[in-house]
């Protein structure tokens, strides 16, 4: 009788030990997103505040950004938080990227993710100030949207409105540069 409990819970015990062994063989930052090679979602968000430099774009606060108005130039999509700790480790990152691209066909955009705008507002001067501009997504439409599972989370679109890459977790200098020269068209980087 005992052998036969045993068979029974090894039978049990073996599919379950396999998949916990699949599973760590897994990058847990290698989420499959089905938008890369797709068009980008449109979104018209609320800017809740205006870049530092001249990568804000010329937005003000109350100001709409359609995606629609960014076609032709590189997007760069940031979601982020107030309350991401990952986010800090990636926005002076951003930020000087943003502007080292400002003028030269590249738009950055931080939407600000499951948040209260003036918390975002708060966080961005607490640290230290922002180039590019963010705007609200209160009801999270353009997250679902655009299939993000947490943040901080980068979509890179091309000038088509296609996104080309996406990149989870905080976005290093390299991965930003490399990405955008991939998709920028041999036109933009004259200029």
């Amino acid at each position: 009788m005992n052998w036969r409990r045993a068979a029974i819970a090894t039978a049990c015990a073996v599919p379950i030990v396999a998949l916990f062994g699949y599973g760590m063989t897994r990058n847990p930052r290698d989420i499959p997103s089905p938008l890369p090679g797709r068009p980008a979602p449109d979104f018209a968000l609320e800017v809740i505040r205006a870049g530092d430099g001249s990568a804000g774009g010329g937005l003000q606060p109350g100001d709409t950004l359609r995606f629609a108005d960014l076609k032709g130039e590189v997007v760069v999509v940031n979601f982020w938080a107030s309350w991401c700790l990952a986010c800090r480790d990636e926005h002076e990152v951003l930020s000087s990227v943003a502007q080292l691209y400002a003028g030269r066909g590249v738009r950055f955009v931080g939407i600000l993710y499951s948040d209260r705008p003036a918390n975002g507002i708060q966080w961005i001067k607490d640290m230290g100030g922002q180039s590019y501009a963010s705007v609200s997504d209160h009801r999270s439409r353009a997250a679902i949207d655009f299939g993000v599972y947490g943040v901080p989370e980068t979509f890179f679109i091309g000038p088509d409105g296609v996104v080309a890459y996406k990149h989870i977790g905080p976005v290093t200098e390299r991965v930003l540069i490399e990405q955008i020269e991939r998709i920028r068209p041999p036109t933009l980087t004259t200029q």
